[in-house]
């Protein structure tokens, strides 16, 4: 007989919050829609990789298994039905749970956008914008600095030198900052929240943008992206620096 092989962590994978809710789930034998979401939101917010997800879809098994000697649990194979569909990596890309917005100017909503996003910073934030002259924007990029949040901004060398560029500033107060030098521009229009939310679009974070350009901005809650726009954050963040 083969013997069952677990995860290093498999003690702390069944006493975490995901393998409590499926314990809580299973005790009607169903999963609710707003059960699914909570399932699916946990294990976002997990950050479970390709071989925890595997686990937990194992785990649902195993608990299915126990209640199926209860003679009257004819509903729990519904139950495990509904759970290895939700815990599925396909179905879990297309999860309601996986969010973004969208912004236009001119108007206030692409300033707004930012400066709210800035605010509920907890631990880091990276900017990599061609451009930074909105004082509201700049305003809120250093009291997010001064919270004790770890701040990182990448911009344009010909921006940086513009009249109104606040580059120098956030500099002047201990933000962390990096120029490109190269004769070409360094055009990105992004930002990683917390390292999960992303933020990008064709919107620079000027006055001129916000009151007369037609732009746009995105946000998304989305993991991969988030991890897809960090490398590349990263990646020009140590180049600039050498």
């Amino acid at each position: 007989m083969n013997k069952r092989t677990y995860p290093r962590n498999y003690r702390l994978m069944t006493d975490s919050p995901l393998d409590r809710i499926l314990k809580k789930t299973l005790e009607d034998y169903k999963l609710s829609r707003s059960e699914k979401r909570v399932l699916q939101r946990t294990l976002e917010e997990l950050g479970a990789d390709a071989q925890q997800r595997a686990f937990f879809r194992s785990r649902a098994f195993e608990l299915a298994r126990v209640e199926m000697i209860d003679p009257q649990s004819h509903g729990v194979l519904d139950w495990l039905e509904a759970v290895v569909k939700a815990l599925d990596a396909s179905e879990l890309n297309d999860s309601p749970t996986i969010h973004s917005e969208a912004y236009f100017s001119p108007g206030d909503n692409c300033p707004g956008a930012i400066t709210g996003l800035l605010n509920r910073t907890q631990k880091c934030v990276d900017i990599c914008v061609f451009t930074i002259t909105d004082d509201r924007i700049s305003d809120s990029i250093i009291e997010t600095r001064n919270r004790g949040v770890e701040v990182r901004i990448i911009s344009d060398n010909d921006k940086a030198a513009d009249f109104g560029s606040d580059i120098r500033r956030f500099e002047s107060v201990g933000v962390q900052v990096v120029i490109d030098q190269s004769e070409y521009h360094m055009h990105h229009k992004f930002a990683i929240f917390d390292r999960r939310i992303t933020l990008t679009g064709s919107y620079n974070w000027t006055r001129s943008a916000a009151e007369f350009n037609e732009e746009n901005i995105l946000v998304t809650h989305d993991p991969h992206v988030a991890r897809r726009f960090q490398e590349e954050f990263d990646r020009l963040w140590y180049k600039l620096r050498q």
